[in-house]
């Protein structure tokens, strides 16, 4: 099995040999990740990359049960325009494959409000991942002019909470459910 110790030494070779726009960033353990936008060639890669996921991860990412990930990503889920709607995804190289760690996405919820997720593979949690989708996420919202980015989640979970309140968005309890908090950022 790939883990986050074995994958230091082969990343930035695998990195240099991709298209497009991306960055090679730090996690807190030394490793490096490659970040670029999901595009719909990453559906497979979406798909096994949620299929890994623990129950208690998948539930987080949709926000309730999710036993068959194909029925989660039907529809227009990888659509992204760039402007209404943005995903960033975390790579890592194993035995010649880049394979998805973690995915961060926002869509538009009117002309100046976005809502966002972050999911982060089990294995690579408390190494920083999150926060720095998130921060790729943050700074295309800026950049398309919205004023405020938000995300859902379940009260219970606190390192969603955590990740928040460390990028500075307020967390509020949701109005309409009781179990659910929002948290909201002012860019």
């Amino acid at each position: 099995m790939f883990t986050v110790k074995n994958h230091h030494y082969r990343a930035a070779e695998a990195c240099a040999k991709v298209k497009g726009q991306y960055w090679i960033e730090t996690l807190q353990d030394g490793g490096h990740v490659l970040i670029r936008q999901l595009t719909d060639k990453d559906r497979e890669r979406e798909y096994a990359f949620i299929k890994l996921l623990s129950p208690e991860s998948r539930h987080m990412r949709f926000l309730s049960r999710v036993n068959e990930p194909q029925k989660a990503m039907a529809g227009p889920r990888l659509d992204i325009d760039s402007k209404q709607r943005t995903a960033y995804i975390a790579l890592v190289h194993e035995d010649g494959q880049l394979i998805e760690i973690g995915v961060s996405r926002y869509g538009a919820t009117d002309e100046h409000k976005c809502e966002c997720t972050v999911t982060v593979a089990e294995e690579w949690k408390q190494l920083e991942l999150g926060t720095l989708l998130m921060e790729h996420l943050i700074t295309a919202a800026r950049k398309n002019a919205f004023h405020h980015i938000y995300a859902v989640d379940e009260s219970s979970n606190a390192p969603m909470r955590a990740l928040a309140r460390s990028l500075g968005f307020e967390t509020r309890d949701d109005p309409f459910e009781t179990r659910k908090v929002v948290h909201l950022l002012y860019l």
